[in-house]
């Protein structure tokens, strides 16, 4: 069979890994960007790093004994993957720089369109762009007139230099929380300007000297040990966000504990007014001491507008700026976007999902033969890692391939010229409602309730998170059902 992955970021790499390890060795990634790495390649911002510890951040079938700290910096994570796809054997499946812009089901294989409007055909299509890839910027009155640089973290350019520049950073997210405390100090002033307070905790970092990178990689069992306590460590803030009474409230108190230390007189501006869980739970060492520095203030008025010189706030005040920087996130729920994906009777995949994506396990979709997602709706997480996921997706997608390759004929054939033998394998439509009825039920409950405005839909659906704990996810995930499945030629 031919396999064509959508992206080369950790969930791409690890699904063509494992495929290969099983032995399906005609595998094309894509990717169009120039090099592998998905976020960690496009994330070059100041301060940025991990929020889950590496033992956890990390394949679990290829350890790194050479973390320099727990929470490794951007450059490291991408070093870790661009080392998996060598250590891997990946390289020669590469095609970088080259976008796929469409992916049509024939009736008997997917006919991907590139970019430069040739076309291949496979038997299986994975899409793993992840739900992290295509910034939001806001659409703010007098963008154009403002004069000097703006951009968005994810798109920062790496020949800017803050030195003396006086810096308005919008949005108090994962990004802005590690960018503010990265250039304060360098930049002349930095004003931060915040719709919503975050939840945080302590980031417990620490760094790896030389000794404890010779001893992992003289007893590998170190790393496993630091991974299986790092686990436990995500079941209590998973345990919170779910629900949990005792684990919530002794996650809460440790967040106000910090907020009561490290804020001081600003406590209350910095506490958030909403349910713990609706929005992602930061790590931080140093968020609430910086916002205390004299040349660092925190504005909570709305942004009005831009002006030339900066930004005005609802409260009628001016703010002079530089330059500006969109710490304003993802829009997590385009999923796929802006490939067209047409499957079965000329369905429309971004039809299907007008009114909010969703997928068996967040994997396999009504209609679409033998397409499989990597981190698909319902399948991100608030507590632990998203890799633990990728690698619960990727070992589920071996087994549809395997479930695939039991029903076909191999024979030779060109990327142009494929005469596919396989079966197709497409996942029940009510087995895909059940799915997402239990998912909108279960995330319309608890916690979730109230957190509308960041996770659900206009059509009233939350399409990104997995309301239970990982393990039920991997649980869940370890043993794809034949009977969930038709299967046709």
């Amino acid at each position: 069979m031919r396999i064509a992955v959508v992206g080369a970021g950790f969930g791409g790499i690890a699904a063509a890994h494992l495929l290969r390890q099983a032995g399906f060795g005609d595998v094309v990634i894509f990717d169009k960007a120039d090099g592998v790495g998905g976020v960690w390649r496009d994330n070059v911002y100041p301060g940025c790093a991990c929020d889950i510890p590496a033992p956890l951040y990390s394949y679990s079938f290829a350890p790194n004994p050479d973390w320099s700290q727990r929470f490794p910096p951007q450059p490291e994570i991408l070093g870790y993957l661009r080392r998996c796809v060598r250590d891997f054997g990946l390289a020669e499946h590469l095609r970088l720089g080259t976008e796929v812009v469409a992916a049509d089901w024939t009736g008997e294989a997917w006919r991907v369109t590139l970019g430069d409007g040739t076309t291949e055909l496979f038997d299986v299509l994975i899409p793993a762009m992840g739900q992290l890839s295509r910034p939001v910027v806001p659409v703010l009155p007098g963008q154009q007139e403002f004069t000097g640089p703006a951009m968005h973290t994810a798109r920062w350019d790496p020949g800017l230099d803050v030195t003396g520049k006086r810096v308005g950073v919008i949005g108090t997210g994962a990004s802005a929380i590690q960018l503010v405390p990265a250039i304060a100090g360098r930049a002349a002033h930095v004003t931060v300007f915040q719709r919503t307070a975050p939840w945080t905790l302590p980031k417990p970092n620490r760094r790896y000297g030389p000794w404890r990178r010779a001893l992992n990689r003289r007893f590998p069992a170190l790393m496993r040990a630091a991974r299986g306590g790092t686990w436990l460590l995500t079941v209590v803030t998973g345990k919170a966000v779910t629900g949990n009474r005792p684990a919530r409230f002794a996650v809460w108190a440790l967040s106000s504990g910090q907020r009561l230390v490290q804020a001081r007189s600003m406590r209350r501006t910095v506490t958030p007014d909403y349910a713990m869980g609706c929005k992602r739970v930061l790590f931080t060492g140093d968020w609430f001491a910086t916002l205390r520095r004299p040349d660092v203030a925190l504005v909570t008025a709305d942004v009005e507008r831009l002006t030339p010189a900066g930004i005005r706030t609802a409260d009628g005040e001016d703010h002079e700026c530089d330059m500006i920087v969109y710490g304003t996130g993802f829009a997590a729920t385009e999923f796929l976007t802006p490939v067209r994906i047409t499957g079965r009777d000329g369905r429309v995949l971004h039809d299907e999902w007008r009114d909010g994506a969703y997928a068996h396990l967040g994997i396999a979709v009504p209609g679409f033969p033998n397409m499989f997602l990597m981190y698909g709706p319902n399948t991100n997480t608030g507590n632990t890692s998203v890799v633990y996921f990728h690698e619960a997706q990727a070992r589920y997608i071996v087994q549809a391939a395997r479930l695939l390759s039991t029903r076909s004929t191999p024979e030779k054939h060109t990327p142009e010229k494929h005469t596919p033998e396989t079966h197709t394998l497409e996942v029940r439509a009510d087995v895909a409602a059940a799915f997402d009825a239990e998912m909108q039920r279960r995330l319309g409950a608890s916690v979730w309730v109230g957190c509308e405005s960041w996770y659900r839909t206009d059509g009233g659906r939350v399409v990104t998170n997995w309301p239970g704990m990982a393990g039920e996810y991997a649980a869940r995930t370890a043993r794809l059902d034949e009977a969930d499945y038709t299967t046709t030629r």
